[in-house]
């Protein structure tokens, strides 16, 4: 399979987790900071690591940005610098522009600019831990778009041995439950039923919702 190639501008905690992980799953990299003290970490990890200034196309266009599959635009604190960065990637030809907006008005200029994703990671980490906060038995989600997400609940001791068919507020909120997680096992709930064990994590996909009474009923039963 193909590798897809990847630049990111802007090495603060988010620009540098996200360098980080692309290297280690192997994918061709360029990091791009105007700090030498950011950059030099990478000499070793990334394929390429320049000091250059991501509002300076000459720059850009000399360390090839526009040969690249995907850029990653996570400049974080200097709105000018991030929205020329991402005008310079756009006309370098780019494909792909992923980009990280400081608030609410940021995204509607990178929207104008036709970002591909706009990525707002203090607020919707904030929402995340929120939900689970307030959903004590809810250990992760994901939207999946069109009103629908897909929860990974734990099963609380008061369900222990109650099988998946019998769990309450299932049909009645429209909800799918697509298997479960016994320490690394998995096990399927769609073609039959399962005997629960506290602490395994069931799999629900549904709309938000009816995934929130499905949630508060398992509480209620804890």
């Amino acid at each position: 399979m193909k590798r897809r190639s990847f630049v990111v501008i802007g090495l603060g905690t988010f620009g540098t987790t996200i360098a980080n992980e692309l290297c280690r799953f192997g994918n061709h990299v360029l990091v791009i900071d105007v700090n030498e003290r950011k950059v030099s970490p990478f000499a070793d990890i990334a394929h390429e690591a320049i000091i250059a200034d991501g509002r300076d196309e000459v720059a850009l266009r000399e360390a090839g940005v526009g040969d690249y599959d995907v850029a990653v635009v996570a400049i974080g604190e200097d709105l000018e610098a991030n929205i020329l960065c991402s005008m310079n990637v756009k006309m370098l030809g780019v494909n792909t522009i992923w980009a990280k907006a400081l608030n609410k008005t940021h995204h509607r200029i990178l929207a104008r600019l036709d970002v591909d994703r706009i990525l707002l990671p203090e607020q919707e980490t904030g929402r995340h831990v929120a939900l689970m906060l307030n959903f004590p038995l809810v250990r992760d989600y994901v939207s999946l778009g069109n009103g629908f997400t897909l929860v990974d609940v734990t099963i609380p001791k008061g369900l222990a041995g109650r099988h998946t068919g019998d769990l309450p507020a299932v049909e009645d909120n429209d909800l799918r439950l697509l298997g479960a997680m016994r320490g690394t096992t998995f096990m399927s709930c769609e073609t039959s039923s399962v005997e629960l064990e506290q602490d395994d994590k069931l799999l629900v996909l549904g709309r938000r919702a009816g995934l929130q009474k499905f949630v508060e009923t398992l509480r209620g039963e804890a």
